[in-house]
């Protein structure tokens, strides 16, 4: 497994051309910008876990049915710290930095001090997001670094903490029809006690000519309580429809007092995350324009959570779905000693973790007090998740399994917070070597794949026009261990799930996350 996905990548500085076999639709113009983890070690030090690795930054330009690719890695303050110092300097998620033992003792205890109160690491690896016509590569953290998306150039770093009373914040915000981008983040030291803020960057916010950043014009919608002070839970997206936001507030949680104390007892601070088998989950549904929580207590047994799929309303229910596991453990598969394993034993070991599903729930917004304990008040046809009335007005909330073994979710972004009939992933069975699209009417799915190629996230592009939601192409960069299966864009129609075109890329490719697709103008 390391072979493809735990080796360093290089940069392909200027653009080459892809050689493309089949026919790329002329509508499709504009860049695909994706992010990942691309560099594991530097100088004769290297990183515990993938997700530890430094940004490289890819764009796949489509113009006129051809396809020019290039990559440069992410120049945050993380990578110039540590190529500079041909080590690594600076402590990620898996990975716990101390101080080069060769440095003098006042050098040591200086970075001792340091790391009582830590500053995290500006390697934004996840994704590529959008605030006003700002474009930055983004991790889970109060830093992000913005980027030329023509050039990959790195242009500087942003802290959301000059913007907004922030410590942490996601890499999957939402954009809504307007172009304005909604996240939420968390203010672990903030005044009236820490809490998970959402906010909103409007769509008008950039000032390019002053160099003024769009993050300057965010505004706070509302802001929630954590449940524990001490044990805060952990999110990676969250879910939005036309008029709420929603927030799942899982029993994965981050234990404060063994983050605070990470440098010391030795460990990395992934390990100070835990996952509470015997809590809760709270579903929390926030109106988006007011700011004001819905005062129905809804609730789950205990799940995990990274990515969301989709949310919307329909007949006074909110409907979200999401991909959940049964622990905390999909993490330790990435460990580079696990991805270090042949791709057989990597296999067999990981199925020892849980796998993923596709889950569906459905809360009800007009609860009365009055109504009878014990009765289903989800009244939709077409699903069979339940939210059950409690004796003290609680709503617990039973899902609707939809697909299992599916991770890296995308959907024609048009119906974001609409009602939707299909959505596309990584098919998961141990290792991603499908892409797979799912029908929710019907219930039923269909794959792509092909041996000894490894998909990334797929993309959904709509056709101009486009009236029917599947009317587009599925963009899915693929990389091989074979020495004789060149890295290629894959397209596929997005209907009939059939390739159309592959672009051969004349140079190396590696493994990414998430990213995002820029039309041309």
């Amino acid at each position: 497994m390391q072979t493809i996905f735990a080796k360093n990548g290089e940069e392909t500085v200027e653009p080459v051309e892809a050689q493309v076999k089949g026919s790329i639709p002329s509508w499709l113009q504009g860049t695909l910008l994706r992010n990942g983890p691309g560099l594991f070690s530097v100088g004769d030090t290297e990183y515990n876990h993938w997700f530890d690795g430094m940004s490289l930054i890819h764009s796949f330009t489509f113009e006129k049915g051809q396809v020019t690719y290039r990559s440069k890695f992410l120049k945050s303050e993380t990578y110039k710290r540590n190529i500079k110092a041909d080590r690594l300097v600076v402590t990620e998620f898996g990975t716990m930095i101390y101080p080069d033992p060769c440095k003098n003792i006042f050098s040591r205890v200086f970075t001792h001090l340091c790391n009582i109160i830590p500053d995290f690491t500006d390697n934004n690896l996840i994704n590529i997001i959008r605030y006003g016509q700002d474009y930055y590569a983004s991790s889970e953290i109060n830093y992000i670094n913005q980027i030329d998306p023509a050039t990959l150039e790195t242009v500087g770093r942003l802290n959301y903490r000059n913007h907004i009373a922030l410590n942490l914040a996601t890499a999957h915000p939402h954009y809504d029809s307007e172009g304005n981008t909604y996240n939420m983040g968390t203010a672990i030291m903030s005044f009236g006690g820490p809490k998970f803020v959402i906010f909103k960057v409007p769509a008008d916010a950039s000032d390019p000519d002053n160099k003024k950043p769009a993050l300057r014009k965010c505004q706070q919608i509302c802001s929630i309580p954590f449940r524990s002070a001490l044990y805060p839970s952990y999110y990676h997206s969250f879910g939005m429809t036309e008029n709420y936001i929603v927030f799942v507030e899982q029993p994965y949680k981050l234990d404060m007092v063994k983050l605070a104390t990470a440098y010391f007892r030795g460990i990395s601070w992934g390990k100070c995350l835990r996952f509470d088998k015997d809590d809760i989950t709270l579903f929390h549904v926030i109106n988006r324009k007011t700011g004001k929580e819905v005062s129905t207590r809804f609730y789950g047994d205990a799940l995990v959570v990274f990515h969301h799929i989709n949310a919307y309303e329909e007949d006074d229910h909110v409907v979200f779905d999401l991909i959940s596991y049964k622990d905390g453990s999909m993490y330790d598969m990435f460990y580079i000693e696990n991805m270090r394993q042949d791709t057989d034993k990597f296999i067999q070991y990981n199925k020892s973790f849980g796998s993923s599903l596709c889950q569906r729930f459905v809360l009800p917004l007009n609860v009365h007090r009055e109504t009878p304990r014990g009765s289903n008040l989800v009244t939709l046809t077409n699903t069979t998740a339940q939210a059950v009335m409690q004796e003290d007005g609680s709503v617990y909330c039973k899902p609707d399994d939809l697909f299992e073994a599916l991770e890296l979710p995308c959907i024609n972004y048009k119906f974001n917070a609409r009602k939707y009939r299909y959505f596309y992933g990584s098919k998961v069975e141990w290792s991603p070597h499908k892409i797979a699209k799912f029908d929710l009417v019907t219930r039923k799915h269909v794959e792509w794949s092909e041996e000894n190629c490894f998909p990334s996230e797929p993309v959904f592009v709509a056709s101009p026009g486009a009236v029917e939601e599947d009317d587009g192409v599925i963009l899915s960069s693929i990389i091989s261990p074979e020495a004789n299966i060149s890295p290629f864009m894959l397209v596929l129609d997005a209907k009939t799930f059939k390739e159309i075109a592959r672009a051969n890329i004349p140079t190396s490719v590696h493994m990414d996350l998430h990213g995002h697709f820029i039309p041309a103008v």
